[in-house]
């Protein structure tokens, strides 16, 4: 049972990134939203993370695909998080 709580916070925890960074990412199109007080707290949370994809992958024109490589990485994690859990639950909790 607490295998369960563990792994189940983990991916809610990732979950919830996601979905913040998304919002993050949708402030963009709202002109002085980052710089607001919530744009300014977001992006202290999103943008050391936001960071190393963008150092990979530049931006196509005016088109920045890397928030999206990125949430694509958080959507990995979680389902590794789930996938993780299905292999040790078994042997764990026989």
């Amino acid at each position: 049972m607490w295998l369960y709580h563990i792994f189940n916070t983990l991916s809610m925890a990732l979950h919830i990134y996601s979905v913040g960074l998304i919002v993050y990412i949708f402030m963009s199109w709202f002109p002085g939203a980052r710089e607001s007080s919530f744009g300014s707290f977001m992006s202290r949370i999103y943008e050391p993370y936001l960071e190393p994809f963008r150092k990979f992958i530049p931006p196509l024109g005016l088109i920045d695909f890397s928030p999206i490589v990125a949430i694509l990485v958080l959507q990995l994690a979680g389902t590794g998080v789930r996938e993780l859990y299905n292999m040790l639950a078994p042997i764990i909790l026989g």
